[in-house]
Order: C-alpha cells, then sequence, then structure tokens
C-alpha cells in the first residue's frame, strides 16, 4: 500500500516539474509585448525571450548547500538551463 502512495507522489511530482518548465517558456512568450501592447516580432523578440530565459534561470542557479553558484559551475548551469528552456 506505501509502495502505491509513493509512486503516486512521485508521479505527481515528475508532472509538475514537466509543467513548470512549459509554463515558464510560455511566460517568457506571453510577456514578449511592446508598450503598446502589441506582440514582439524579429530581433525584439528574440532579445527579450534571451533575456527572459536568462533571467528566469539566474534564480535557479543555487547549489546543493543553498548559496547561489559561482564561476564555472554558474556558467555551466546557466548554458544547460537556457538550452533546454
Amino acid at each position: 500500500m506505501r509502495w502505491m502512495i509513493l509512486a503516486a507522489l512521485s508521479l505527481c511530482l515528475a508532472l509538475s516539474l514537466n509543467l513548470s518548465t512549459a509554463s515558464a517558456q510560455e511566460t517568457c512568450e506571453s510577456k514578449a509585448v511592446s508598450k503598446e501592447g502589441k506582440p514582439l516580432a524579429g530581433a525584439a523578440k528574440t532579445s527579450f525571450l534571451k533575456k527572459c530565459k536568462r533571467d528566469t534561470c539566474q534564480v535557479k542557479a543555487v547549489g546543493s548547500n543553498g548559496r547561489a553558484l559561482a564561476g564555472a559551475a554558474k556558467k555551466s548551469f546557466m548554458q544547460k538551463c537556457q538550452r533546454e528552456a
């Protein structure tokens, strides 16, 4: 009985992680709007999405000890995070 509950909880956790990654992408897409309320296009949209992804990954760049990553570890994490996003 316990293993069934544990399996259900781990499945819910895995699904929520997948949805949060997808929602971050959609959030950046939905925020890509000019001051007039029109959707961005071309270089402006590309630049905005790049900055949005970088800012999203910056928040997640925390080590196992709870402190912010620095140096090569941060660079590697940021590249991986932005590639996946």
